[in-house]
């Protein structure tokens, strides 16, 4: 069983031909909606990969909740841990450019209201064994609870630290699994820019001092991961990306899902990899989470 307890947005999508400077205004060709959310995301990415998946998180009193749960109710995910509060459901603003690339800003609202007792509630009835999934679009105080009661539960934890905040890498020390990009490793590792050779081994250093499994995920060069004192490595897709959003939160669906499975490590990350490539060649976040048969098809 899969427990995630983070976001859940409303993504309002514009496709443009670049991204604009600062105090830059360019021209839009596309406006869309979509159900997003980090958290939710991810639920639904371990949910289609096959697991059986909580949701916990919060949304508002508005119109943007129940689209923006419509993807979780249909694959299955359990909903019973997500509350309605008084105001509105998280947003993201997101700008996506011809190449695939996005900038994206996010305003918490619903998902700011995560407390404490959410985190005691998303643990309550899980076992030994079972994982926790989370991101960074929530309070940290939650978080750091539910690390505490899964530790002594024996839940495994899995944190990926985005969006990146202050708080990221003192959260990062108390999970079992830590999930970055390159800029977010770099931040855990001191904030030296870095890569290639070096790269590696700051994140071989970095696992053995904390004993975790640390994974970096970077984009079109796989992802690298350092677990039991070794480096592993996973390509991607060789792909023309048509939107990247949604790219990571499916690879951290993915790989809790097929971990939770009983899956080895390698096929785990390698799965996840691809997962993560496939989820570029559609728009939008969760409608562009591939299916596990279409991983299946590709590994």
């Amino acid at each position: 069983m899969i427990t995630v307890l983070g976001s859940i947005n409303m993504d309002l999508i514009a496709t443009v031909d670049r991204l604009p400077d600062p105090g830059e205004t360019v021209g839009g060709r596309t406006f869309s909606t979509a159900a997003g959310g980090k958290g939710a995301n991810q639920a639904l990415a371990a949910r289609r990969a096959g697991a059986s998946v909580r949701m916990c998180g919060a949304v508002g009193r508005d119109n943007f909740a129940e689209p923006a749960l419509a993807h979780l109710t249909e694959a299955g995910v359990g909903l019973s841990e997500v509350r309605k509060v008084d105001g509105s459901t998280g947003t993201a603003l997101i700008l996506v450019e011809s190449s695939g690339e996005n900038m994206i800003a996010v305003i918490p609202a619903a998902n700011g209201t995560i407390s404490d007792g959410d985190a005691d509630n998303s643990i309550a009835v899980m076992s030994g064994g079972d994982y926790l999934l989370m991101q960074l679009e929530i309070p940290a105080p939650a978080i750091r609870t539910a690390m505490r009661d899964a530790r002594r539960r024996g839940v495994i934890t899995v944190l990926n630290i985005a969006p990146l905040t202050d708080d990221a890498v003192q959260l990062a020390a108390g999970a079992d699994i830590v999930i970055a990009n390159e800029t977010e490793f770099e931040r855990l590792a001191g904030g030296k820019v870095m890569q290639g050779a070096e790269r590696d081994q700051a994140l071989l250093d970095m696992h053995a001092k904390s004993g975790q499994t640390i994974i970096v995920t970077l984009g079109a060069d796989g992802v690298v991961a350092a677990r039991e004192g070794s480096l592993h490595r996973a390509a991607g897709l060789d792909i023309e990306p048509v939107d990247t959003v949604g790219a990571g939160d499916t690879f951290c669906g993915y790989l809790a899902a097929d971990l939770d499975r009983g899956h080895g490590f390698e096929t785990a990350l390698k799965r996840a990899a691809i997962a993560g490539s496939l989820a570029c060649l559609n728009p939008g976040a969760q409608p562009a989470i591939p299916l596990g048969r279409d991983v299946n098809e590709a590994v």
